[in-house]
């Protein structure tokens, strides 16, 4: 068998709410969740699987490649609910998307404050 990927727990303030975000920009189907863990499903079966843990949360980055047209809705999305994006990882291009390696691309924190990028093209 070779290596994929299967699941990853995400530090969350609020373990639903951050589930909840996650469901909604991307458009993901619930998953069981058990213990500790909020879970949802992305399409090709990983897991994300948020926890509150008792630390501090330090922000993390995490990636996601969608096609055109959920990069559409979800975008449309974060624009009708007034949720700060930027353009680029500095955050120096508020209320922007950029159009770089060939396709388009967004950040945006989730409620636990990490950062999330959605691309429409793969950087390699």
């Amino acid at each position: 068998m070779t290596a994929t990927f299967n699941h990853t727990i995400i530090a969350a303030k609020d373990r639903t709410e951050s589930a909840r975000f996650f469901r909604d920009l991307l458009e993901l189907r619930d998953a069981p969740s058990w213990g500790p863990f909020a879970n949802v499903q992305l399409a090709d079966g990983v897991l994300l699987q948020f926890a509150e843990p008792p630390v501090d949360i330090q922000m993390q980055h995490y990636a996601f490649l969608v096609d055109d047209d959920l990069f559409d809705r979800a975008y449309r999305r974060l624009c009708d609910q007034g949720v700060r994006h930027w353009a680029d990882p500095q955050m120096r291009r508020p209320g922007e998307t950029n159009d770089e390696h060939g396709g388009r691309g967004v950040y945006v924190k989730d409620p636990a404050g990490h950062l999330i990028e959605l691309i429409t093209r793969p950087y390699l």
